[in-house]
C-alpha cells in the first residue's frame, strides 16, 4: 500500500518560510527557504508518526493486529 500525502500549509513570513501539516495537530516548523521548510516538515511529520506508532503498539499491549484503514 502506498504511503498516505499529507497537506501542508506554508507561507513566507518575512524572512522565514512557515508551514503545519493540516492532518497531524502540533506537526509544524520553519525554514529559510521554501525547500528548507519542506524538508524540515517531512522530518517533523516522520518523527511524529514514529512516536505515535510506537504509542499505539505499546498501549495494545503484546498481542494486536494491525489493519489498514482508509479515510
Amino acid at each position: 500500500m502506498p504511503s498516505p500525502a499529507y497537506t501542508a500549509a506554508i507561507r513566507q513570513d518575512g524572512d522565514w518560510w512557515i508551514g503545519w501539516i493540516e492532518e497531524i495537530p502540533g506537526v509544524n516548523s520553519q525554514g529559510a527557504t521554501r525547500e528548507e521548510l519542506l524538508a524540515n516538515l517531512s522530518s517533523a511529520l516522520k518523527e511524529a508518526l514514529d512516536f505515535n506508532r510506537e504509542e499505539a503498539r505499546t498501549a495494545a499491549g503484546a498481542t494486536f493486529e494491525e489493519v489498514a484503514i482508509q479515510p
